[in-house]
């Protein structure tokens, strides 16, 4: 994993300035840095807009008592397409925008809840909570279950593809 890591820390700016040095050559100096201003600023524009609404169709679904996955993975899509718009780039701005637009984003959606699906049916998940990955307080123990409960469980919802349910709510 840490491989991977300085692999993709090296690797990326390298394929970044080269891609820069290829559109300088192409459009010039001043379109290439113009270029990159309004990606940033568009970009931002974009993230803003698209948080807000998935922030509102999370606590839409959480008043009502759902759980909301679809939206905590649009959340996190919308996060790093973010921070990747505001990097320059044109490798990265590409990216990003993938990750803004909402046709291009379900589909990286999917891929990443099978993946985080994947790796809780393989038990290989791992959250880390503290900054850093530094040792935080210990979890909580969990009450005993009382055993004068009369509730009935929820079912689990299939968070599947359930977006366009969820906007017409």
């Amino acid at each position: 994993m840490l491989g991977r890591l300085i692999l993709l820390f090296l690797l990326t700016p390298a394929v970044e300035l080269a891609l820069l040095i290829q559109v300088d050559r192409f459009i010039g100096f001043w379109p290439t840095i113009g270029l990159i201003v309004v990606t940033g600023l568009v970009g931002s524009h974009l993230a803003r807009r698209e948080g807000l609404s998935t922030w509102q169709r999370l606590t839409a679904r959480l008043q009502r008592g759902d759980l909301p996955g679809t939206e905590l993975a649009d959340g996190i899509l919308i996060l790093v397409s973010g921070a990747l718009l505001i990097t320059p780039g044109i490798l990265t701005d590409v990216f990003g925008f993938m990750g803004l637009v909402p046709l291009t984003r379900t589909p990286l959606r999917r891929l990443l809840m099978r993946w985080f699906r994947g790796k809780v049916e393989q038990g290989t998940l791992q959250v880390q909570m503290g900054a850093f990955g530094g040792g935080g307080s210990a979890p909580p123990e969990s009450p005993a279950p009382h055993e004068d409960w009369q509730g009935q469980g929820q079912q689990v919802p299939d968070h599947t593809d359930d977006t366009e349910d969820s906007a017409t709510a």
